[in-house]
């Protein structure tokens, strides 16, 4: 018998979440507490006594209680409560009649006009019940619920909503079925003649189906997914979940596209006490596009061996054009730089200093654009990379009442350029390097001082000639550097609240003397950004085989608005510069510094009150009397699903760019305090939201991103609708539709965009909590 999830059944002629590459395992497929209602009547502790109470109560000693009047008779965690009652002891039968409601600890409830009920055994029946369950915040009501004992019973003529149903009006969705049998035992339920109606609509009608009776993981089909894009058309994929054992699960999904034929994807994940790991895949065997086979695989592994570590992972595709055809299905930050890594290390103590010594390879698939204006320059290699690190306090010496700090790194590394790499010019060869650093700090309630003296050695030798003609190079940098700061508070007003206000100048010293590094390959080092942090770092640039030469002072002060109570910080403002006391030969922008005073950086943030927050930050040139770089943002929150936020970006010269989301009622009225509406949805309110987020640059005069859509709360069902806009080029770009059905204490059916919500507009918030899946377990073995 074919035996799809009732939710699957649905999505089918509906919307379905989308089946991808990166996606999180899905959840087996559930069918919540409708059906399950009548495990709330199987007390786990059977011999629990029974209490009676009512306005009148007669009867025979040990053998039958006859009560009238507001009864309730309670064992354990359940409570009958009803007009009439009969207990009989000698065989444990109650017989209620009139208004009889059953309730259980966890506050679900039943309600109805007769039930009897042989308490030891759970066997009996309830006429006509209509029922409530606390968790989902929905219920129904059956013409007949069978207790066929602690483990089985049968529904006839059931019916499962989270919308009104008091008569008032056809409820937003209904699940009916004509006969229901439960095996809690087994975790399974059967329905018989189920039909899943919308708005009054039919959209699911099956003779029979099977669903698991809790969130425990259970073999079987699980909603359908429905895409639309630009550059697949339609995609249907129906995915199976295969639920191989507590600690071993897997996913399979065949998938249709309009445009580009049969695929299939797949995941599998595994749990085991010592090591885990997952895999997923995606493979169209013909893409009627291309007429080409296309193919992703993405998969990690991890786990520990004695006291060491171990850990692979990697992401492969079958073509450049991959990253702009299947966006979705690219789990990396970085789309067109795909990495494939593997590593090894272990730990250890040396003396007071903590070690690690470790063994790793890197490997990067680039893939280059047809545009040759598009190409990029990839990262190196690294096969292999040999290294040890540590850190830790050595003990005290020449009477300092603390130790001094020491870090240090010693490596050796293979770098080999990418095949398609498009840069020229760029070396091969083996660099092996050694860093350390040992700093001293004292530190009092007010002040503090912390000089530092660093190491930067490094030996090269490349496959071809470097710049200068040579094969090989070695060179030794030293560095000296003294960062101190003070604090001051002092208590203030400020709007109607009392903080304390602090003043805190910092001064850092740093001096590096000049080594020619000009001819030396660049094989893991950046410049770094001008900001906030790295103006107080001792080089201007990361990685290894660059340092600049440093003798220059940075002067920076900060002022701070604290609330004492909670260190919530109201505002904070401030200010930083560089002073050269010499020219720097070597810089970020490889052009000699001789300009004595560098740009001025001003920082400030402030939350004004419970509704407004503000960043901003300048780079202000001296030179020019011109702002050249800014970031300044501003967020309103007035309350929950209310909040609209916007960013200013220039980089003068470079690129400039305004950015606004938002998620806000545009009908109705939304919660006025509070977090997220609760799963509750005992009436409809009818909200509609709308949500976004908008790119624009002004430099090109187009919008670069954008996502648009609607979110409408029906109270027992929400709908959302979502288009997005993703560029993959100056004339390029990918546009998808993500709709969605959720029906409020059963199933969310569609294309799922709450994470593309979340991932785009800060601030946003579920208008549902969302359910945790339940997770993988690991056994000794």
């Amino acid at each position: 018998m074919f035996q799809p999830s009732p939710l699957a059944l649905a999505a089918m002629l509906l919307l379905g979440t989308s089946a991808s590459l990166a996606q999180t395992p899905a959840p087996a497929p559930a069918m919540p507490s409708p059906p399950a209602a009548p495990a709330a009547l199987r007390d786990e502790d059977r011999d629990a006594p029974v209490s009676l109470e009512a306005d009148r109560i007669s009867g025979q000693p040990d053998r039958q209680t006859q009560a009238e009047g507001a009864v309730a008779l309670q064992r354990g965690r359940i409570t009958i409560r009803t007009d009439r009652l009969t207990y009989d002891s000698r065989d444990g039968r109650a017989s209620a009649l009139g208004n009889v409601q059953i309730l259980t600890a966890q506050g679900d409830r039943f309600s109805g006009p007769e039930l009897q009920l042989d308490l030891d055994r759970f066997e009996g029946f309830f006429l006509r019940p209509e029922y409530h369950f606390a968790r989902t915040g929905a219920g129904g009501r059956a013409e007949r619920i069978d207790f066929l004992g602690p483990e089985r019973s049968t529904l006839t003529t059931a019916s499962y909503t989270s919308c009104t149903i008091d008569g008032g009006g056809t409820p937003g969705w209904l699940l009916s079925a004509d006969r229901v049998q439960l095996n809690f035992a087994a975790n399974e339920g059967i329905a018989d003649g189920a039909v899943l109606r919308f708005l009054g609509v039919p959209i699911l009608a099956a003779p029979t189906l099977s669903f698991p009776l809790s969130d425990a993981r259970k073999s079987g089909w699980l909603p359908p997914s429905i895409n639309l894009d630009n550059k697949s058309g339609l995609e249907l994929a129906v995915p199976y979940y295969w639920n191989i054992a507590p600690d071993r699960d897997a996913t399979l999904t065949p998938v249709m596209y309009s445009r580009r034929g049969f695929g299939i994807d797949g995941e599998a994940r595994y749990l085991a006490p010592r090591h885990r790991g997952e895999v997923q895949w995606h493979w169209l065997p013909t893409d009627r596009v291309v007429d080409a086979s296309r193919y992703a695989l993405q998969w990690q592994q991890s786990g520990n061996v004695a006291a060491g570590r171990w850990a692979h992972e990697g992401v492969r595709v079958s073509d450049d054009s991959y990253w702009k055809d299947f966006p979705r299905l690219l789990g990396s930050i970085t789309p067109r730089l795909l990495p494939l890594s593997a590593q090894g290390e272990r730990d250890w103590r040396l003396g007071g200093v903590q070690t690690t010594i470790y063994a790793r390879a890197q490997h990067w698939q680039v893939l280059q654009d047809a545009d040759p204006r598009a190409l990029i320059a990839a990262p190196y290699h690294r096969v292999p990379q040999l290294g040890w690190r540590g850190s830790g306090r050595l003990a005290p010496w020449g009477g300092l009442r603390s130790g001094a700090d020491l870090d240090f790194e010693t490596e050796l590394n293979r770098f080999e350029l990418a095949h398609n790499d498009a840069s020229t010019g760029r070396v091969e060869g083996w660099r092996a390097h050694a860093l350390a650093s040992i700093r001293q700090s004292w530190r009092t309630p007010g002040a503090w001082l912390t000089p530092k003296l660093a190491l930067n050695l490094a030996s090269y030798r490349t496959d071809t000639p470097m710049a200068d003609g040579r094969r090989s190079a070695s060179r030794g940098i030293p560095t000296l550097s003294v960062d101190s700061g003070l604090r001051f508070e002092r208590a203030a007003q400020w709007r109607g609240r009392s903080l304390v206000q602090t003043l805190e100048p910092r001064l850092l010293y740093v001096a590096t003397p000049y080594r020619a590094q000009a001819s030396l390959p660049l094989f893991d080092t950046a410049p770094k950004d001008f900001n906030i942090v790295s103006i107080f770092s001792d080089n201007d640039f990361y990685g290894v085989d660059r340092v600049s030469d440093s003798h220059n002072l940075t002067a920076g002060v900060v002022t701070r608005l604290i609330e004492p109570a909670s260190g919530v910080e109201a505002l904070r403002l401030g200010v930083a510069q560089r002073y050269l006391l010499g020219d720097q030969q070597i810089s970020p922008d490889g052009v000699p510094l001789t300009q004595r005073l560098s740009e001025l950086l001003f920082f400030g943030t402030a939350k004004l009150s419970a509704r407004w927050a503000f960043d901003a930050a300048l780079q202000f040139s001296t030179e020019t009397d011109r702002v050249s770089r800014s970031v300044l943002s501003a967020r309103y929150t007035p309350g929950p699903m209310r909040t609209i936020a916007a960013s200013y970006r220039l980089a003068r010269g470079s690129s400039e760019q305004v950015d606004v989301g938002w998620q806000w009622p545009l009908y109705g009225n939304a919660p006025s305090q509070g977090g997220a509406a609760s799963g509750s949805a005992a009436s409809c309110r009818g909200i509609l939201y709308g949500v976004g987020r908008v790119n624009y640059s002004t430099r090109d005069s187009r919008i670069t991103d954008s996502l648009a859509g609607f979110e409408y709360d029906a109270g027992c069902w929400i709908g959302r609708v979502v288009a997005e806009r993703v560029s993959t080029g100056r004339s390029e770009a990918t546009t998808r539709l993500l709709f969605q059905l959720e029906l409020v204490g059963l199933s969310r059916l569609g294309s799922n965009p709450l994470q593309v919500l979340k991932d785009n507009i800060p601030g946003y918030q579920l208008l549902r909590e969302e359910r945790k899946d339940p997770p993988l377990r690991s056994y000794p073995r």
